[in-house]
Order: structure tokens, then sequence, then C-alpha cells
């Protein structure tokens, strides 16, 4: 048997990680500002992160949501306290697509409604629900097709209005800043009309912050930059450092009913023990102090008092969660940074570099990558 060939891989296998460097199988080094898409939060390997796992893993790795999980009630007080939303309730589920497909339902659920708006360029994820929310008809199969889904422009609210006020809408679901798409901004005053119409239309707002969130803009949750507070949040990449975890945090005004959400493997013991230890780290670190404070050393870099950089078109985001778009001519520098320099990052597209790095990078590792830049596009 072979892996179904859905990727499209480098020639490069990470084998060691050490905070933002890691060494492929043949020790070469490279620094990492992409923290394999957006994922790792506190760094590869941090010493607290790796003494909590092998010490849950010692004692209990699983058990199922049929019984008591301290672990869970600590992870639910904590994440509330960390992120100003300690009076909601957390759902814990394995992944970002599965927290959208939990939060659409649960929207569903309380409102009697079918139907939700989504944005252009959105990304919620591959399941069947999250994905008929996302606008890429290439990863929207046949299957996902439905009526139910409203696809309006971003930041476009006098779109959003004429839909709501059928009163036909479920939920509003909208990423903090859109990242697959190339690090795009709802606007402060387009997340406040939101809020408001979602009020008046009895249409319940959902925040997508899987990849905005756990720190990377300089705020807890990216959404909070506006000073607007959502119905529902989903959360899941920085969570537990790598392990894999989601979560759903709802406003108590929604009420649980028994059985009306579910998961095997959701909130798990080891997976609940991991992103305790990555909050702690978050706290201890002043990590997002530390996001904001980076995110404006990269853009003085590149967007400064002299102005953009040659070599970008637009530069976008906020803190650690960065979109840089090429000119026509420097197509193809992100692969150069990886292949002649050793350093890691995303994209969007051919144009657009993201940089996602682990909210603990440092001057010193920025300079390599402002360093590189400087070398390839001189």
């Amino acid at each position: 048997m072979e892996l179904f060939k859905t990727y499209k891989l480098w020639d490069i296998e990470p084998v060691k990680g050490l905070d933002t460097t890691l060494w492929d199988k043949d020790g070469v080094e490279y620094t990492d500002l992409y923290g394999g898409h957006a994922v790792i939060s506190i760094g590869h390997s941090h010493p607290h992160y790796v003494k909590a796992i092998n010490d849950q893993i010692s004692r209990l790795g699983f058990y199922s949501n049929a019984v008591q999980n301290g672990l869970q009630k600590e992870l639910a007080r904590r994440l509330g306290k960390v992120s100003g939303y300690d009076d909601y309730n957390l759902f814990l589920c394995n992944s970002g697509a599965e927290a959208n497909e939990n939060a659409l339902k649960l929207a569903s659920f309380a409102t009697c409604r079918a139907k939700v708006i989504a944005f252009g360029k959105a990304f919620h994820g591959r399941t069947s629900g999250a994905v008929s929310a996302t606008d890429n008809p290439k990863i929207r199969a046949p299957f996902n097709a439905t009526d139910h889904i409203t696809f309006v422009p971003l930041n476009d609210a006098a779109a959003v209005e004429r839909e709501l006020a059928t009163r036909e809408y479920a939920a509003v679901i909208i990423e903090g800043i859109q990242g697959v798409a190339g690090i795009y901004e709802p606007t402060d005053e387009f997340f406040h009309t939101l809020r408001t119409l979602c009020d008046k239309y009895g249409t319940l707002l959902i925040l997508d912050e899987i990849q905005s969130g756990y720190g990377r803009t300089g705020k807890f949750y990216a959404h909070q930059h506006s000073g607007i507070r959502a119905d529902i949040i989903t959360s899941a990449k920085g969570m537990a450092n790598g392990l894999p975890i989601g979560g759903v945090l709802i406003s108590p005004a929604i009420k649980a009913e028994y059985g009306m959400l579910g998961t095997t493997f959701g909130g798990n013991h080891l997976a609940c023990a991991a992103a305790i230890a990555v909050i702690d780290v978050i706290e201890d670190e002043h990590l997002v102090e530390n996001a904001a404070r980076m995110g404006e050393y990269f853009r003085k870099a590149f967007n400064g008092p002299e102005g953009i950089d040659k070599a970008l078109k637009e530069y976008r985001g906020k803190g650690l969660m960065i979109g840089m778009e090429l000119k026509d001519e420097y197509v193809g520098l992100r692969d150069r940074l990886l292949f002649e320099k050793h350093i890691f990052t995303g994209a969007a597209g051919a144009k657009v570099i993201r940089l996602l790095p682990s909210l603990t990078v440092s001057e010193k590792t920025a300079d390599k990558f402002i360093n590189a830049w400087k070398e390839l596009t001189r």
C-alpha cells in the first residue's frame, strides 16, 4: 500500500525541532517561520510541554467522554481566563474543521434555522459543513453543494443586511483574519456592524479563530482588536502545539441538551494535558505580548518609515499573522528562501508569502529572515 497522493511534498523530512529551528534527516538546519500551518504556538519541543505530555501519557493517555475528566474542566477554566471568555462554555473536539462543523450545527439547533452567511475567499475546513462554507470550488465536492450557504463579499455590510433581513439565517461565520486567502482583515467597522446586525435579526455570530487565535495577532483572539464579542468562537491549530485538539467556546445564552454534540477522541487526557501546558507557557513567557511586539518588528522591516519593501506589492496582517504579497518579478521567492536559505514560510497562491511562526520568535530569528530576504531581492 502507498499513501494517497493528495499533497505536493517538498523533498525535505524534518526529524527534530527546537523552538524555531528544525533539522532534517540529513542534519540540515532550517529556520521555521511557518510552524506547520500556525500550529506550533510555543516552539518545537518546549521543555514544559514535553514534560507535561510525558507525565500524562505515563498515567493515562485516553478514556472516552463517558466518564469525568478533570483535565477538560481545568482546560476550560484556564482558557476562559486567558481569553476573556470565562463565562462561556467549552466543547472539545479534534480539529479546526470539526470545531466549525459543531459551531454551525449548534447555531442551527439554537435558532431553528438552516441558512448561514459566509464570506468570499473564506476557508473553514474540509469536512462536510465546514467545506460548504469555504469559498473554494476546487475542494467543495458536488456532495457538499448546498443552498444553505450564502457567500457575500468581505466587509460588505449592505450585502449582509439584505440577507439577514429575511430572518432565515442561523449564523454568520467569519474568520478573525482570513488566512488561507492570503491574510485579509475584516475592518473594525465591519465587525461592529456584523455584531449589531446579528443582534437585530436573531442570528448568531461565529468567529473562526482557528488560525488567527491563541495570541497570534497580539490579542488572544483577533476579533478582540475590534472590541466585539462573538456568540461562538472556534479554536484549534496552536491550541496544543501539534497534538490534535479543537474547541468551541459557546455563549451561556446557548443551552446544551444531552447528545446534541459528541466526539470519541475530542478532549482526551493527553490532548488536554498538552493544551494546558500551552496556556502555561503563553502566560509565563508573555507570548501574546511577544507576538504583538515581534509583529511590529517584522512590519517595520518591510513596511517602515522609508516605505514598503521593493519586492512587495502589499504587506498585510497583525502580530505574527503576516501576508506579504509579491510583485510579479519576485514570484518564486518562497522556494528560494527554503532551498537557498533554509527558511520555512507559507504561501497563499504563487504571490503571497505567509509568516506564521511560533509566538516565541525572537529578533535574532527575525533578522535571519530579513537578511536572507534582502540578499535574495537586492
